[in-house]
């Protein structure tokens, strides 16, 4: 388990506020009762632990498979359902949606190796994550990456009411493997992930997943 690089500045600034808190709630309330000394000791350490586990990115090895298509993200499957793509592939195709909570990792990971052949940020709104409109209507990015067979996968970084920080590391035209980490939204949010029609899906609404390493759908 590592810290991602999008959280290293904030931990060390959010570091020594809590250290200052702490040496002042020291200084001070010392004399008048260790106990609400304690607390507000307790509860700064508290706060840091959770920006810790926030930023946390695990390390492990893809098992990577053209067949297969894994999660681009931890959280909860909170959508499973046949729709229209308007935006780059314009046609039907089976939509798969992962909600990710706080308390999830935040990174984004390739559900396919390929090349990347559309990338396109669009500003808007804040809605929650799990409003029907979310996925055109917020803020977002939509990446489209292109396999050795031919086959285009999209999927969709989505903020939410509580995640206003998409990043996004592709460009178009760069290669990228399975699993290998493409994004990263801040406190949690949403990734929808648009396959073919003759896709396999293998998880059901409320699975838990795990980014890069759980199987989403199988490809024909």
């Amino acid at each position: 388990m590592t810290i991602h690089k999008e959280g290293r500045t904030l931990l060390f600034v959010s570091l020594i506020i809590l250290v200052g808190i702490i040496w002042l709630a020291d200084y001070f309330l010392h004399p008048w009762g260790d106990v609400l000394r304690n607390i507000i000791i307790g509860v700064s350490l508290v706060f840091y632990l959770i920006l810790l586990q926030f930023f946390r990115s695990p390390v492990f090895e893809v098992q990577k498979n053209d067949k297969q298509v894994l999660a681009p993200a931890d959280g909860k499957v909170v959508v499973i359902e046949e729709t229209e793509e308007t935006e780059y592939l314009k046609s039907k195709r089976k939509q798969v949606s992962i909600f990710m909570s706080p308390v999830n990792v935040h990174v984004n990971r390739m559900p396919v190796g390929g090349t990347i052949s559309y990338s396109k940020y669009h500003p808007g709104k804040y809605l929650v994550a799990w409003h029907p409109k979310s996925s055109t209507e917020n803020e977002r990015t939509t990446i489209v990456a292109k396999m050795k067979n031919g086959n285009e996968i999209l999927f969709r970084q989505i903020a939410g009411a509580l995640a206003r920080r998409i990043k996004w590391y592709v460009k178009e035209g760069q290669s990228l493997q399975q699993g290998e980490e493409f994004g990263f939204i801040k406190f949690g949010s949403r990734v929808d992930i648009f396959l073919p029609l003759d896709a396999k899906i293998t998880v059901a609404i409320g699975e838990v997943t795990k980014g890069g390493r759980t199987v989403i759908a199988e490809l024909a």
